[in-house]
């Protein structure tokens, strides 16, 4: 009889998972935030509270965002686990990121008047300038920012999409929606601190760690998230989550605190309130330029190269 040796067994799936040592880095992050909530002093007169004093526009705003964002995660979750990208050009990519963010850059025309609040200009509303200063910063981050993970990470989007200097158009309105969630939820325990505990130099470094915690985590965990989306590849994954995580937290480094005193003790009379929110977010987006460049240049030292076209058709 003769035998056959057995077809050897193929190699097993490539891990896209994250490095052991990020568990370190959230246990000394988790650490950290409970020594400094510890040693809080509570503010006996104070009501602490996550969500906006009731009656106010940015309250209505922010639980709006909050529902929002179980939807847009939820229709997200769904393409990634039945893989229907597998299926997407150019347009449904733009269409599926695009409708998506259409509801929130709709909403503070499609819901002016919250309950119990009198009727305002579009203008004066907190949601049109919240929705502004994260449509600026976000636009500022697809154009410019992409390109350092480009260069330093060897990131790319491989998938058919219109582009706009080289990043995928369907990016920027994924970002906006995005972008407009996560700052609505760092907000909440950034008030809770801020509302709780009495002023001092201990509750400012709890908002401090706040801020840091925050921003790394929301930086991890997206770039967890994508990982499962084969269109959005590193050179080098475990530096895509240690250094690219660290790189992308940056961004929120800056945007959380800027964006949450946004409304949060209304705004000066006799400026426009459109124009200050985007000056705001004009100028935390240079901000984060410049510390991604300076990052670059003192840990990486990787060269800056921005290439593409304006407008271009990819995949």
């Amino acid at each position: 009889m003769l035998w056959r040796r057995a077809a050897p067994a193929p190699p097993p799936p490539a891990y896209r998972g994250p490095p052991i040592e990020s568990a370190y880095v959230f246990a000394a992050i988790a650490v950290a935030l409970l020594l400094l909530y510890l040693v809080q002093r509570r503010d006996p007169k104070a009501e602490p509270r996550w969500l906006p004093a009731a009656g106010t526009e940015k309250r209505e705003y922010e639980l709006w965002t909050l529902r929002y964002s179980v939807v847009w995660m939820g229709v997200f979750a769904v393409v990634i686990a039945f893989q229907l990208y597998e299926a997407f050009d150019a347009a449904a990519y733009l269409a599926l990121c695009g409708g998506l963010a259409l509801p929130l850059l709709l909403q503070p025309a499609l819901f002016r008047t919250p309950r119990g609040l009198s009727a305002s200009s579009l203008g004066a509303q907190h949601a049109a300038r919240a929705q502004l200063w994260i449509a600026i910063f976000g636009f500022i981050g697809n154009y410019w920012y992409t390109h350092y993970f480009y260069c330093v990470l060897r990131a790319k989007y491989t998938m058919p999409a219109w582009r706009l200097n080289d990043v995928p158009i369907a990016m920027f309105a994924a970002t906006h929606f995005y972008f407009s969630s996560y700052h609505v939820f760092a907000n909440l325990p950034m008030r809770h601190a801020r509302t709780a505990f009495a002023p001092g130099p201990r509750r400012d470094a709890l908002e401090v760690g706040l801020v840091l915690a925050m921003s790394y985590s929301v930086a991890f965990m997206e770039t967890l998230t994508i990982s499962h989306f084969p269109y959005y590849d590193f050179e080098d994954r475990d530096m895509a989550y240690t250094v690219g995580s660290a790189f992308y937290a940056l961004y929120f480094v800056v945007s959380f605190p800027v964006y949450f005193r946004l409304d949060e003790a209304g705004h000066a009379a006799g400026r426009s309130p459109l124009l200050e929110a985007a000056a705001s977010s004009l100028a935390s987006g240079m901000l984060v330029l410049l510390l991604l460049d300076l990052t670059r240049l003192a840990v990486v030292g990787t060269p800056l190269t921005i290439g593409g076209k304006l407008v271009e058709v990819t995949g």
